[in-house]
């Protein structure tokens, strides 16, 4: 094990020893018996908008460390219809929603593989079911009802107790627990669920019932949540090197299910039990079909305008082309689960007080099965016209833009090349124990120490399926009926999904575990992390706040089967080890400059470990016989990748002007010395033929550090409620992210998900039976980077989001509510922006308009009963 040094840089280890001699010099000089910040806070009791924002300011004024909390306005009554939604709404927090829903947050300009995310201070383990993506350590929001969150805290500064991982930032996830609750608790609630693309209503069931004994000393919490989603995403894909312009439809029958179970046990008053049960499930089976409009027979002469690179942009397509266009589906049968048992336990004694908790964090998902269906469409006089790329959004003008199962050439059957299963697993054994042990030292009022200590377990598979001799083909119609909106205006045969699952599974006799496709897809890595640490915390009159060190080691190994030299593969496996460690230093300070206004600051160092995907050994093959020539990438991990590694500081001011009201700004920094990038070489021989073009040419990917580069920016915030009922909150976050071009393939000089700016503004009105609010959530443009995954890198453009919501309580105990969603319909618009010189695809260069999708508003309808 090597022990890496600390890398501060000279400038800002300067600041951070100024600042902490600073303080302490001031925490000597003040007395020690000023009362605990814990006491001066306010009870809340929570119901309703103004009641819950009010919990939330309460929480970050009495807090050490840099914090922001979204508070449930009551049981099941979280304030968005999701989590990823409402984290999108604290200063500083951009929400990825790529797929409808918020799955992924980022956090001051850090990438949201960088957020590090806990359920109830534990790790939570998640897959995904989209198998174009890669594994990371993010966790995908989607799974997690809101009706179970009871509140969430983001804390932007590192402190030595909390779990490492976060460069962005830590987000702790609460859920509900029976003590503190009323006996009998009960709440139902049903909703329906409409969406303006797929134009169909879904529905949604939540419910939760608490019960605890006179003694209030032992008490179960059970808790239930299920949804159906019909999602629709309408849009179009370029794929220059050899369908151009792809009109696209994806759509996804969702299904997600949630159980919560919660004990707790208090046999005396100082000591307390607890066990929490969670499952997470979500069936997301889907369709994505696809229209391929082929180039012209004579490319340059039907070229009327070229980008920068050469790139064609604007094209004239005669009606005598030789070839209509290709369309295909895939069919994929896909889910994940995530499945916890967490066990905890706190005792205070007089002297010290130790708590702990020990548990194990499982997920399993990917795709169960994969196919394809590929068939020409229509006559080539269809596709007689004009195709626009100059803008931000292709525009296509030709003969004929709507298609039936009648306009099919030939029969169709599951292509045998696609059919294959790709399933994924993460879990995690973990074990933490803490001790506090008040002193009094002057201004030191207690020491805390603790050990955390996890085995994590990440596997992926992909297994080719042995494909039956007798495959049955069948007439369009039973693969295909009725219509369906698609991107570019576009109307298409509309896929039977379970009929072609059903075909699929009926043509394979079963999957192999042997050949090029298996053993490029098979990895696993083995990670075992150990973290101490010892905190103090400090308080005087007017000065309060920790500081400490973290020390984390990691050993980390990779099991693989290795590419060889003629492009084979190994027949047994190879394993790849290594380590490293460090130590995170980490301050806190929050100084009462008056009754209302707190001067906070903060400084240490951070790291979030390698996306899982990126530490993979295997040399995986991508885009091999997947239908589609010229996107083949043999993407290598590096399992000695080096964490993301940040030296950061805060300093902000805060005025509480009222009970309800703050105003406060803040200043931030991330000096990031280490990160992880990928580089791409183009138009290499590997010695594998890929099927579908007849060529050994081939993407190189391999993944490595990154130097250089630094985060800085502002976050603004105001926020006020009202004794007429009325209340806002604005914030305003500017961060100013500088990343080395050199680290990128698209050479962009920007850290990936980093927006320049930020906004949120929400305004509601309260009364006793009524409540109504809108909220409004807007971007600037970040970089989305998948290489060497089929996406690519990206620039989104910037994007915003109006929501509204409104209860009115009928009765005491009902209740109806009423939500939008993406109410203005905001479309997702994706450029190539890459320069001409990068090595990258001629779609993500130029200004090309690389991927487009429409936006769909969600409108839901609910009722609910609680007593």
């Amino acid at each position: 094990m090597k022990m890496r040094p600390i890398n501060f840089k000279k400038n800002v280890l300067a600041t951070n020893i100024a600042i902490l001699l600073g303080s302490m010099v001031s925490v000597g000089a003040v007395a020690a018996d000023a009362e605990t910040a814990e006491e001066n806070i306010e009870k809340i009791e929570v119901k309703g908008m103004r009641a819950s924002m009010k919990a939330s300011v309460n929480e970050k004024r009495f807090s050490n460390s840099v914090v922001d909390a979204v508070t449930a306005e009551d049981i099941g009554k979280f304030p968005d219809g999701d989590v990823g939604e409402s984290l999108g709404r604290i200063p500083g927090v951009a929400v990825n929603r790529q797929f409808g829903q918020g799955q992924q947050v980022s956090i001051r300009g850090a990438s949201s593989s960088l957020t590090r995310t806990l359920l109830n201070g534990h790790s939570v383990a998640s897959t995904g079911w989209y198998d174009q993506q890669s594994i990371d350590r993010s966790f995908n929001y989607s799974l997690l009802p809101p009706e179970m969150v009871g509140g969430i805290e983001v804390y932007k500064s590192s402190q030595a107790d909390l779990p490492e991982g976060g460069v962005g930032g830590t987000v702790i996830v609460k859920t509900r627990k029976p003590l503190d609750l009323d006996a009998n608790t009960v709440f139902l609630s049903a909703k329906g669920d409409y969406g303006t693309i797929s134009e169909e209503t879904d529905p949604e069931l939540s419910g939760l019932y608490s019960w605890k004994n006179e003694n209030e000393n032992f008490g179960f919490l059970i808790s239930a949540a299920g949804s159906e989603t019909t999602y629709q995403r309408n849009g179009i894909e370029s794929l220059l090197g050899w369908g151009d312009i792809v009109p696209t439809t994806f759509q996804q029958d969702r299904e997600r299910t949630a159980i919560n179970g919660v004990f707790q046990y208090n046999p005396t008053d100082n000591l307390e039990f607890g066990l929490n049960l969670m499952s997470l499930d979500m069936k997301a089976n889907n369709a994505n079909t696809s229209l391929f409009v082929m180039f012209p027979d004579d490319k340059d002469a039907a070229c009327e305008q070229k980008n920068s690179n050469g790139t064609c942009t604007f094209y004239r397509r005669g009606a005598d082309d030789a070839n209509p266009g290709w369309a295909q589906t895939w069919a994929r049968q896909a889910s994940m689960d995530s499945n916890t048992v967490d066990f905890d336990f706190k005792y205070e004694a007089d002297s010290f007080t130790m708590e702990g908790r020990v548990g194990n964090t499982k997920s399993e998902g990917g795709t169960d099965l994969t196919a394809n269906y590929g068939f020409w469409l229509g006559t080539p006089a269809d596709y007689a016209g004009t195709y626009d790329a100059t803008g931000e959004v292709i525009k296509i003008d030709v003969a004929n833009k709507s298609f039936g199962a009648e306009d099919f050439g030939g029969q169709l059957a599951p292509a045998g090349w696609s059919l294959k299963k790709q399933p994924n697993s993460d879990e995690e054994t973990y074990a933490q124990f803490d001790f506090t042990i008040p002193v009094d030292l002057g201004a030191i009022t207690s020491f805390k120490t603790g050990v955390r200590w996890a085995d994590h377990d990440v596997k992926q598979e992909t297994y080719p399926a042995i494909v039956n001799a007798d495959v049955t083909s069948k007439d369009a119609t039973a693969y295909y009926g009725g219509s369906m909106s698609s991107g570019a205006g576009y109307t298409l045969p509309e896929p039977n999904l379970d009929a072609m699952l059903k075909d699929a599974k009926a043509a394979i006799s079963g999957f192999s575990k042997d050949g090029t496709v298996y053993k490029s897809g098979y990895g696993t890595i083995n990670e075992e992390n150990l973290a101490l640490y010892l905190m103090a915390d400090f308080e005087a009159d007017g000065i309060r706040g920790n500081f400490g060190l973290r020390y984390i080691s990691t050993d980390a190994s990779s099991d693989y089967y290795a590419l060889q030299a003629d492009g084979s593969y190994a027949d047994n496996l190879s394993t790849l080890d290594a380590s490293y460690s460090d130590v995170l230093p980490s301050m806190n300070i929050a100084f009462d400059v008056a009754s209302d206004v707190i001067i906070r600051a903060s400084a240490g160092q951070v790291i979030s470990r390698p996306n899982y995907g990126d530490m993979f050994a295997s040399s995986a093959l991508a885009g091999y016989a997947d239908g589609t020539a010229g996107n083949e990438v043999v993407n290598t991990g590096n399992i000695a990748l080096e964490p993301f590694k940040a030296t950061q500081a805060d300093l902000g001011v805060e005025w509480y002007f009222s009970p309800d009201g703050l105003m406060s700004a803040a200043y931030f920094i991330k000096d990031i010395s280490s990160f992880v990038t990928s580089d791409q070489i183009l138009d290499q021989s590997i010695g594998i033929i890929d099927p579908d073009s007849g060529e050994d040419n081939w993407t190189k990917s391999t993944k490595k550090n990154g130097t250089g580069g630094q985060i800085q920016g502002v976050e603004l915030q105001i926020q006020d409620g009202f004794d007429n009922g009325f209340g806002y909150s604005a914030n305003y976050t500017f961060a100013d992210s500088d990343a080395s071009p050199e680290n990128y393939p698209d050479e962009v000089s920007v850290f990936s998900d980093s927006s320049k700016h930020t906004v949120n503004l929400v305004g509601y009105y309260e009364m006793e039976d009524f409540s109504a609010r809108v909220a409004y959530n807007w971007r600037s443009e970040y970089m989305i980077r998948e290489l060497p995954g089929f996406y690519g890198n990206r620039e989104h453009q910037d994007y915003g989001t109006l929501d509204l919501s409104a209860n009115y309580n009928i009765t005491e105990y009902l209740g109806v509510s009423f939500e939008v969603v993406n109410l203005l319909e905001e479309d997702s618009v994706q450029l190539g922006v890459a320069p001409d010189g990068a090595d990258v695809k001629p779609e993500l260069k130029g200004g090309y308009p690389a991927w487009s999708f429409e936006g769909e508003a969600r409108y839901k309808v609910g009722l609910n009963l609680r007593f």
